[in-house]
């Protein structure tokens, strides 16, 4: 009993500031506004079924192309220098010492009509171009301020992988990509399930990025959920039973990706 005191505090912390909140959005979900049991919160819910799959498509978009980038990036980070490799995850680490808004309103200066690439363009007498408030532009804000995220899962596991390892299976007359596809990528499986929750999980529910980058013609689920609670369609026990249905959708994605980590865990 005296070994499991320590934990008293953080069991409290989860319960006030997790298991609470999340009781009282399950609570104004299936209440109406006299606080009587209903479920057409839930039932009205279904009518953003089409603006909730676009945030899953375009939040998995955004978080395979962190993948393409982060995987290659994480690697050549794992097999440099110690001290190189300190100052390079500082290098990723730095835009998120940035404000998360200041770094979304400096893609917006990027990418509006009179903005720098359009002026770039206009040099060479092309555009301008209409990349502020597509779809094209949420994705790429997505990828922009999530890809730390799945950088640095997968370097931590990349880093522990034994260079005798790689080393044993190249004298076995494996080649480069036979270690990678053989060696690297089974250990690493880990850290890809890690980088594709982490990245995942807050590109589907963003709200900021899409209203910014998006504009009002690219709502995604969190948009929605944002106004129920502070725009001039005030209604919370809408927005709880949407957020409900996002919360239940995102843990079946992470039960998904679990599921396929602790898999490869057995064949290992």
């Amino acid at each position: 009993m005296k070994a499991k005191s320590p934990a008293y505090p953080y069991l409290a912390w989860m319960i006030i500031f997790i298991v609470a909140p999340l009781l009282i959005v399950a609570y104004f979900a299936f209440t109406d506004k006299t606080g009587a049991f209903t479920l057409a919160n839930i039932s009205q819910a279904g009518q953003f079924s089409p603006v909730l799959l676009k945030s899953v498509y375009l939040a998995a978009i955004a978080t395979v192309i962190c993948l393409i980038i982060a995987y290659p990036l994480a690697y050549i980070l794992s097999r440099t220098k110690v001290r190189t490799q300190r100052m390079l995850v500082m290098l990723v680490m730095l835009p998120m010492w940035m404000n998360f808004l200041l770094r979304t309103y400096a893609w917006m200066t990027i990418l509006e009509n009179n903005g720098i690439l359009n002026r770039f363009f206009g040099l060479f007498g092309l555009g301008p171009f209409e990349m502020i408030n597509t779809q094209g532009a949420v994705v790429l804000g997505m990828v922009y301020n999530y890809l730390p995220f799945m950088i640095l899962p997968l370097y931590s596991i990349m880093e522990k992988i034994d260079g005798s390892v790689i080393e044993a299976a190249q004298d076995l007359g494996c080649s480069s990509m036979g270690v990678m596809r053989k060696v690297v990528l089974p250990l690493s499986v880990p850290g890809i399930t890690s980088g594709i929750t982490m990245v995942f999980v807050p590109a589907v529910s963003t709200f900021i990025i899409s209203k910014m980058l998006g504009g009002g013609g690219n709502l995604l689920i969190g948009d929605i959920i944002d106004l129920q609670f502070l725009g001039l369609d005030y209604n919370p026990h809408l927005g709880s039973a949407i957020s409900l249905v996002l919360m239940v959708l995102i843990l079946l994605c992470m039960s998904i990706f679990n599921q396929f980590d602790n898999e490869e865990a057995v064949l290992l």
